[in-house]
């Protein structure tokens, strides 16, 4: 009950937060590190499809179109105006340049019209912040309890991260080659399969056989890092196999397969750190932990409490940014002058 005191125990703010550093632009208010107040996003993923990836020039360009009416959007959902709010807060990376660009320009002009606080947050964190959300209409649930153990997954990362309190990070290990999301991306690609990758896989996997193909499962033992070229390649050198033969690629069994090796080094690595480092809790966030497979897995697996967020919270939003700007806030001293220069944390 110590945990909850302390939460309970937190002063009052609320934050505008701004994301903007891949191909969705988003806006949210959240209040107290823990309330959304409102979520707007609006999605690029139908015009990079075409594409098989985001593609960065056309993404900064629509973030230009879109950054006011979806900040608009925002404020008016939670029934705000911009001196309702205490701070703004935005991405500052990592993230493509051209995109990161166009929402920090929008939330330091912000900043500077109103007078308010200017939180620069890693993208990172606030995918670990989204363990803390829930909605204005929801009920709260118990947050997570430190020390934390957070796996990371998306398009662009793959990391263990060790938290013994609020903003205290301690990287554990990270993807030496491509990140799980990528991965998802580049074996959808093989296997003639729509973008983004991560949906497609798991929706080809559900009529698949996880046994049908033993693909390999690099643990890199002795590290808490993770490498999942090796089964990206093992599918490839697999299709070309079958192609040589004449044969139809089963593509559900391909999926299904590819899939359970990439989820289980995630569980297992993870489940393994938390012990090593006596976790109390797990979270698992990012972009590839709306996967059904993996959560289902993790939940099973694990002995200690998961936190996993819905799937509104799993892709890229502004809420996660507002809710882990919170506790920058409320522990920080942020002067409304400094405009040019936002702080970095060690998360990259």
């Amino acid at each position: 009950m110590k945990g909850v005191e302390k939460e309970m125990s937190l002063p009052a703010a609320r934050i505008l937060g701004i994301e903007t550093s891949c191909d969705e632009t988003a806006a949210a208010i959240v209040s107290d590190g823990r309330v959304i107040e409102s979520s707007v996003i609006a999605s690029q993923v139908d015009l990079h499809t075409e594409y098989g990836g985001v593609f960065p020039e056309l993404a900064s360009r629509e973030h230009v179109k879109a950054i006011y009416p979806i900040v608009e959007g925002a404020l008016q959902q939670a029934h705000l105006n911009i001196q309702d709010i205490d701070a703004v807060a935005v991405t500052q990376g990592p993230g493509l340049a051209g995109s990161l660009v166009v929402g920090v320009s929008m939330a330091k002009a912000i900043a500077q019209a109103t007078g308010k606080p200017l939180i620069g947050v890693n993208h990172l964190e606030g995918h670990i912040y989204s363990a803390w959300l829930y909605p204005a209409n929801a009920s709260p649930h118990q947050p997570p309890r430190f020390p934390i153990l957070a796996l990371l997954v998306s398009g662009g990362h793959s990391e263990l991260v060790l938290m013994k309190d609020h903003l205290q990070y301690q990287r554990l290990g990270g993807t030496l080659d491509d990140a799980a999301g990528e991965a998802f991306d580049k074996v959808a690609r093989l296997l003639d399969l729509p973008y983004p990758g991560g949906p497609s896989i798991q929706k080809a996997s559900t009529n698949g056989s996880e046994t049908a193909f033993a693909f390999p499962r690099a643990m890199l033992e002795g590290t808490w890092d993770f490498s999942f070229s090796g089964v990206k390649t093992a599918v490839l050198r697999s299709v070309e196999a079958l192609q040589a033969e004449g044969r139809d690629l089963p593509v559900d069994d391909l999926a299904a397969s590819f899939q359970a090796a990439v989820v289980d080094v995630l569980v297992e690595k993870t489940l393994m750190a938390a012990e090593e480092f006596k976790a109390s809790e797990i979270i698992v966030a990012g972009g590839v932990s709306a996967n059904k497979r993996l959560r289902e897995k993790m939940l099973t697996a694990s002995k200690l409490p998961v936190h996993i967020p819905p799937l509104s919270l799993c892709t890229d939003n502004a809420a996660m940014i507002a809710g882990a700007a919170y506790y920058h806030y409320i522990q920080e001293d942020f002067s409304p002058a400094d405009f040019d220069v936002l702080p970095t944390y060690p998360l990259s």
